[in-house]
């Protein structure tokens, strides 16, 4: 019942991951995955258009060296970066190979050098496979004090931002006078007599051809730059398209200026207008598109400014700031009013308030002291604490819910696959078709001239980017708004599961509960005292972890009643507990504990059915093989969860929830929340089994399951779509394909609306990048002209591909709005 999975670790395997360069259309993401798939040693590759990535799974003979060539020979080398190192504690040659030994062992690192007089090391790396702070921790962990220095590498999609808005305008200011005299000339017959008489149409021409040039070979170079060499090695690309269209109609114009003779007279025209106005205008849509897709990454952005950049450490007796990449896990760290915490960390001394609204939703600002737990990126109020650093880099909460969050907007969904087959052949199929379309006109057109502006048409308006940004920008714009709500998807595939889902089984304990159970009833047997039995029982249960032990303890101890040392403490999952309590053996849990041991409940069985009935858990107490009580305990539903199922319901979601606990207790919440199926009694090992038992009764859909405990793990892998509340384990969090943030129910419904609304955005950028390739091409082929439509301009269809991308990029930033927040609680 699982989805599918991204790239996961495989042992004896190395995960890389590579930016590349000369990304431009679904047709280089197909064509470079398939050159990553033929080497020798490639288990899987998956490439992402939007932040123009490589992930790629290998072992021998393949190695990372080896890849890159072929990516390189493709025409999409990978990005390389420098990282730089302060070393200290290197005292010889000695010291200066061994840093270099460890950092070139380090993934994503091509080569090293150390500087010993300098006290530097840098390190090439293949850009985005490696951080400065991770390569610093490794060498510090072989012996020397290692810190990142300061980056001068700027980010390339900014870089390559700015650099298109600079093309565009400069090409736009070149590409203006040939557009207004040639196109002005055509439209206003008296600008073109005018111009006939004072500088003579030759010269004109002679102008145009030089500024056109201009516009081709500069600002226009980076199309033939990587267009033409692609060609040449037979996988045109989005490039290619341009280059051949701009290259044809500019020699073509050069022949009817420099060689008119070779054209008959009716063929004499230029175009010098079309080529220079199509690399205006597809400029402009590539730094439009570049602008849009900065917008996709704004969640991590958000995330990543979470994180302060430096901290108060307790170093050599004296509190100093340093940068996080310095912290090291054992750290004596002080945070002071209104800081942000640092880093992951368990209180030493001191008292506040921390407000967790980032991590859990809550609104009301949690108490610390001494003993508590404290999260990175965190806002503390108005107290002073020093606590000791637990999780420190890419350890830390914060650190792994980015990761969670990008490798959900790299993941490459099952609906992918066919546009993948498509754009391999889309390009070769445009060009072949451009050729056919000037056949023809050639054989049944007027002339050379208009066969040229259709063959241009056609090869200009196609428009494989659009099919290509349609799957990548949705998903990454949806995992970032489900991040920026507390939804995040671990893996992307489950934002397509969750979108067929109809079934919907909860655990109930710390799923829709509080998981915080109390002691509500004691029923006693005849000639029992309740004092003695509630501390025998908090006696057995000191040795339990289980939410009811601590209820049952709270209890002991709110009463102030002293508590005996018990021993031979024997955990039965499932059943509940037993061990010796003063020579005296005590058991404590189910009824079915109870009968298994051959101990008759007697008249405390229907005390204990009533409680359950009530919604209550009974808790049977029996010493030495006589029953002597039932305990009622009580875990609260929480104030979130009848309003999220009733809006899953509002769905069309049929729910179910999974139990340990009676039949009766289980009914009783059940009919509370207007659960519709049941199943109670399970035992710790037997979720998934009773997961199977829903499957044969869904209808038309898939089955999620949520869950919290280690307990959960099993089920939420067997689900169709495994949801984990994020205040649960990181046993179920690892299982799980969805974690909500917050233990707040209504995430699910907003992890349903992010999924609905991705998977419905990625429909229409298709049926658009689909349709309007099917729709146009054979428009601008001319298929309107024998039946009296016009001959579409070169021009226009450079404007409607550029269109074309952008409407895609800004239909996925839609999405920026999709979903509701959980409701805060709090004051």
């Amino acid at each position: 019942m699982n989805a599918p999975q991204s790239l996961s670790p495989i042992p004896d395997a190395t995960l890389q991951r590579f930016l590349l360069a000369g990304m431009t259309c679904a047709s280089c993401v197909a064509r470079a995955e398939r050159v990553l798939k033929a080497q020798p040693g490639v288990t899987a590759a998956r490439v992402n258009l939007v932040d123009e990535s490589a992930e790629v799974m290998f072992s021998a003979p393949a190695t990372s060296v080896g890849l890159a060539g072929a990516l390189a020979g493709a025409g999409y080398p990978p990005r390389r970066e420098v990282l730089r190192l302060s070393v200290e504690g290197m005292t010889c040659a000695s010291c200066v190979a061994r840093v270099e030994r460890v950092l070139k062992a380090q993934p994503g690192v091509i080569d090293s050098s150390v500087n010993l007089a300098a006290r530097r090391a840098q390190a090439n790396v293949w850009a985005g496979s490696a951080t400065a702070a991770t390569l610093a921790a490794a060498v510090t962990r072989a012996g020397y004090a290692a810190s990142a220095m300061a980056q001068a590498d700027p980010d390339h999609r900014d870089t390559e931002r700015r650099r298109l808005g600079r093309d565009t305008v400069v090409a736009a200011a070149l590409a203006a006078p040939v557009f207004l005299v040639e196109m002005g000339g055509h439209l206003v017959p008296a600008l073109h007599h005018w111009i006939d008489r004072t500088i003579g149409m030759q010269t004109s021409w002679v102008a145009q051809s030089i500024l056109t040039a201009l516009v081709l070979a500069g600002p226009g170079r980076r199309f033939f730059v990587a267009g033409l060499p692609a060609l040449l090695r037979g996988t045109p690309d989005m490039n290619s398209l341009v280059a051949v269209g701009t290259l044809s109609a500019f020699l073509y114009s050069l022949v009817a200026t420099w060689l008119p003779g070779l054209l008959p007279a009716p063929a004499r025209a230029v175009y010098f207008e079309a080529a220079s106005v199509i690399v205006v205008l597809i400029l402009l849509g590539r730094w439009l598109e570049a602008r849009a897709r900065g917008q996709t990454g704004a969640a991590l952005q958000r995330l990543a400014g979470l994180q302060p950049r430096v901290a108060r450490v307790e170093r050599a007796g004296a509190e100093v700031d340093l940068p996080l990449e310095e912290l090291c896990v054992g750290d004596i760290l002080r945070l002071r009013p209104g800081e942000r915490v640092a880093v992951d960390g368990t209180v030493l001394d001191g008292e506040t308030w921390v407000d967790e609204a980032m991590l859990t939703g809550e609104a009301a600002p949690v108490a610390k002291a001494a003993g508590a737990t404290v999260t990175g990126g965190t806002v503390n109020g108005t107290g002073s604490i020093r606590y000791r650093a637990t999780r420190v880099g890419s350890d830390t909460t914060l650190a792994r819910i980015m990761a969670m969050v990008e490798d959900a907007q790299g993941a490459k969904l099952p609906i992918q696959a066919l546009v993948d087959r498509v754009t391999l052949w889309f390009v070769p199929a445009v060009m072949a078709l451009a050729v056919l379309t000037v056949a023809v006109w050639l054989v049944f057109g007027p002339g050379p001239g208009p066969a040229l502006v259709a063959g241009v048409s056609v090869l200009i308006i196609a428009c494989p980017c659009a099919m290509g940004l349609a799957t990548p920008m949705s998903i990454m714009v949806g995992t970032g708004r489900a991040a920026d709500l507390g939804v995040l998807f671990r893996r992307g595939e489950g934002l397509q599961a969750l979108q067929g889902v109809r079934w919907i089984a909860f655990d109930k304990t710390g799923t829709l509960t509080e998981g915080r159970p109390r002691l509500t009833d004691v029923v006693l047997a005849p000639g029992q005292a309740e004092d003695a039995v509630l501390a025998a029982v908090a006696a057995v249960e000191a040795g339990s972890e289980h939410p009811l032990a601590h209820a049952l303890r709270e209890a002991a101890r709110g009463r102030g009643l002293a508590v005996p040392v018990a021993s031979g403490f024997q955990a039965v999952p499932g059943y509940g507990a037993e061990a010796l309590v003063g020579g005296r053996r005590v058991l404590v849990g189910a009824e079915r504990l109870l009968l298994r041991e051959g101990v008759d409940a007697g008249a405390l069985a229907g005390a204990a059915a009533r409680l359950a009935a009530q919604g209550r858990t009974p808790v049977h107490v029996a010493i030495d093989g006589q029953a002597v009580a039932v305990l009622a305990v009580a875990d609260p539903v929480k104030p979130g969860a009848r309003a999220a199922l009733d809006r899953l319901r509002a769905m069309g979601m049929h729910l179910a929830m999974i139990t340990g606990d009676t039949r009766a207790t289980a009914d009783a919440i059940a009919a509370d929340l207007g659960i519709d199926r049941i199943e109670a009694e399970v035992l710790p090992g037997g979720k998934v089994a009773a997961l199977r038992a829903l499957a044969p009764g869904l209808q038309n859909g898939g089955l999620a399951f949520v869950g919290d405990g280690i307990n959960d793990a099993p089920a939420l892998a067997a689900a169709d779509v495994g949801i984990a509340i994020g205040t649960g384990t990181d046993v179920a969090i690892e299982a799980a394909e969805v974690v909500l943030m917050s233990g707040d129910p209504q995430g699910v419904v907003t992890a349903l609306q992010i999924s609905h609304a991705t998977i419905a955005n990625i429909r229409q950028n298709l049926i658009w990048a689909f349709g309007y390739n099917a729709a146009l091409i054979p428009v601008a082929a001319g298929v309107l002209v024998p039946f009296g439509g016009p001959q579409l301009s070169p021009m226009l269809a450079a404007g409607a591909m550029a269109l074309s991308s952008v409407f895609v990029v800004t239909n996925a930033l839609r999405l920026r709005r999709a979903g509701q927040a959980p409701e805060r609680t709090g004051t």
